[in-house]
Parts: C-alpha cells; structure tokens; sequence
C-alpha cells in the first residue's frame, strides 16, 4: 500500500491525492506538518531532509518533491495516458509542470500568503499589489495557451501537466482579488471540475 506523509490541505500532497485517484492507485495518508506531526522530527527528516510534505513510501522506496512524485507514480503504475513516453509529448508536459513550479509559483507566493494566510510579514501593500499583477500576468498567459491549444494545458487531452496547474487555478479562484475575466480559464476550470479527483482533492474549498 502506498503511503502518502503529508497533510491534505497543502495543495503539493493534493497534486499527489490527486494523482492516486486518476491513476486508482490505493494509498493510505498519515498528517504531517503544520498542526500535526512535526516534518523536523528525526524519523522525519530520515525521509526528506527538507522537512517538506509530501513524502512517499513505495514498499522500501521513498520519494519527495510533488512533481517528481506524480511523475513517478505515473510511470509506476501504467499511466502512460497520463505522462506518454513519447519525448516530445513528454517535454510538452513537463514544460507546463515545471512552468508552475517556477514562474506562477513565484508570481502568487507574496499575495497568498498576505491576502488568505493573513501572514503579519506580507501587507506591504505595494509588494502585495505587484504580486497580484504578476499573478494576473501568468493567468493570462495560462490564458492564451488555454484558447488557441485545446481543452487541456498540453493539448487536447487532459494530462500529469493539469494536476499542478489546475491546483494553482483553484488557488487563484478562491483567493480575493480581482479576477478579469480570462473565458478559455474558467471554462478549463469547470471543465476540470467534471474529475472526481479534482472534486475531492483541488476544488474542495481548499486554496
């Protein structure tokens, strides 16, 4: 049984929670981190130095980093639908997953953590306001990739790449800003909506 170490609300454990449900893998997840077992304990960082979640456990295998994760687990469990082998499908996929990880992470870090965190150290108000027009920045190209690519971030078929960038649409949704109004992304986030994996592990409530 695959385990899974990491609290549910943190949207990297929900790229993997994720992944599973797409995927049918069985798992179990134990809560670590903020408000539950600590991640700075030794048996902790025995398993992930960082002291971040998610970690997981493949029988005597052990892997942290989300994305690297939901790579694995893709290419573990016959989810070639997912993640192709194919070289260039594959790089167009992870262009998108590694695109999150840097560029949109970057640009809503500030502005999540100030406006739903409430984070006493992110209300400068000019440092606010230039990550929501960095944040918006993205989105729109998000946009525009969304309107002349296909249904989907990588094409026309959803893909590995939709699980962290369909978490971040979620994040920008259900944060309080101002949204203009970008179609081709809010159609691609109902259209994620029709997922049971999204439903329970991305569009729950949880930014």
């Amino acid at each position: 049984m695959l385990r899974i170490l990491g609290k549910a609300s943190s949207i990297n454990v929900r790229k993997v929670l994720w992944a599973c449900v797409e995927l049918d893998i069985p798992f179990e997840r134990e809560d670590w981190g903020s408000g539950f077992q600590s991640t700075l304990t030794p048996e902790f960082l025995a398993l992930n130095p960082n002291a971040m979640v998610p970690v997981i456990r493949d029988g005597d295998f052990t892997l942290w980093e989300s994305n690297t994760i939901i790579r694995y687990l893709a290419n573990r469990y016959n989810g070639t639908w997912l993640y192709p082998s194919d070289a260039k499908a594959k790089a167009r996929i992870d262009q998108w997953i590694d695109w999150q990880a840097s560029d949109l992470n970057k640009s809503w870090s500030y502005a999540f953590m100030g406006l739903v965190r409430q984070s006493p150290e992110h209300q400068d108000r000019r440092a606010l306001d230039r990550s929501c027009d960095d944040w918006t920045r993205h989105m729109k190209i998000l946009d525009r990739q969304l309107a002349s690519g296909g249904a989907y971030v990588a094409g026309t078929e959803f893909s590995l790449a939709d699980i962290p960038i369909g978490l971040s649409v979620n994040r920008w949704f259900e944060t309080p800003l101002d949204h203009p109004d970008l179609p081709a992304l809010r159609e691609y986030y109902e259209r994620l909506s029709l997922r049971p994996g999204f439903r329970q592990h991305g569009r729950n409530g949880t930014p």
